[in-house]
């Protein structure tokens, strides 16, 4: 299967009255055609900055993609494409789902001219055979009464119900990527199943290829093919749901995975939370970012930057404990803490 994005070395910052902050520093990953990409990590890591970038929606200023940055869609480096072309790509060539439906959709314009709106943006469409693929996405994300929807607007539809909107507006345009930015946060944990289950059931209808953004690991087990773990700007692990969630390698993940509320506790237990804050992007550290809250961090830790090393093939982690002199070597952090 071959790569349909390729995004390398992506350097974005953000120009402040307190100064630069390096929202993004180096980042590199490949999205193969028809997959799901999961990048997580805490608020603050770069992710939606990152798939903001893909979707072309860094303002300038304050907003710096740096020299050297590439993101490769297609073969095209869609980074050195004209305000004309962008406009022209966003919503057709890619398309994006906002992390709050409510604030996301215009609340003076029914649903019906929202999703006909980007229809007739990308396509030489009559207003009847656009009404027509209207009514058609609204069926297509399972609306119930798709008809009467059509004519509402979002303050009268429930939140799974302006989801499911908001997914019918960025498919309407039939994209070849769709980014998903934290599509499930605001609603209950049913809504969540039931809009998880509608992107794979559309990915399998459509062949789309989708990149989600999140910090619920949940949502990731259920419906992610790669995952991408971000930390302050910078990427810790990448590999596959299997070599992330049973295979780990990096002590973040672990963290991650070990914070996240389990079934299996028993009545009382407190949570595991990650101790410390992360670093200042204004002034990140020289070294691993992750090393000031890390109970393996060594010496050489807060004073360079970890290698990348490779396990298998595709899934890699930065950390300085896969150094032959380490001494960490040997540990296995899918086991650690049992």
């Amino acid at each position: 299967m071959k790569n349909l994005i390729d995004v390398k070395n992506l350097r974005v910052s953000y120009h402040t009255y307190a100064g630069e902050v390096q929202s993004v520093r180096g980042v590199t990953f490949s999205v193969q055609e028809g997959e799901t990409l999961a990048i997580v990590g805490e608020s603050g890591c770069g992710k939606s900055v990152t798939a903001k970038t893909i979707m072309g929606l860094i303002a300038t200023p304050p907003g710096e993609i740096k020299e050297g940055s590439e993101v490769v869609l297609d073969g095209k480096d869609i980074l050195k494409q004209t305000e004309k072309e962008w406009e022209a790509y966003r919503g057709a060539t890619c398309s994006m789902i906002f992390q709050d439906a409510l604030t996301s959709l215009n609340p003076t314009m029914n649903v019906e001219k929202q999703i006909m709106e980007n229809i007739r943006n990308h396509y030489p469409v009559s207003k009847e055979e656009a009404r027509k693929e209207t009514l058609h996405m609204l069926e297509l994300v399972g609306i119930p009464d798709p008809q009467a929807c059509m004519k509402k607007y979002p303050h009268q539809l429930s939140g799974g119900m302006r989801q499911r909107v908001m997914i019918a507006i960025a498919l309407a345009g039939k994209p070849k990527v769709l980014i998903a930015d934290e599509p499930t946060t605001a609603l209950d944990v049913t809504i969540q199943a039931q809009i998880i289950d509608l992107m794979k059931e559309l990915q399998k209808k459509l062949g789309t290829t989708i990149i989600l953004i999140t910090h619920d690991l949940g949502v990731v087990a259920n419906i992610a093919d790669h995952i991408v773990v971000m930390y302050s700007g910078k990427i810790m692990e990448k590999g596959d749901v299997r070599q992330i969630f049973y295979g780990h390698k990096h002590p973040y993940t672990w963290a991650l995975l070990k914070a996240a509320p389990n079934l299996e506790l028993s009545n009382k237990q407190p949570l595991i939370s990650i101790e410390g804050t992360p670093p200042d992007l204004i002034d990140p550290p020289k070294g691993c970012p992750f090393a000031a809250r890390c109970k393996y961090c060594m010496n050489i830790c807060t004073t360079e930057a970890p290698e990348e090393y490779e396990f298998e093939p595709g899934h890699t982690a930065a950390c300085w404990q896969y150094h032959p002199e380490s001494g960490y070597a040997d540990i296995d952090f899918s086991r650690e803490g049992e």
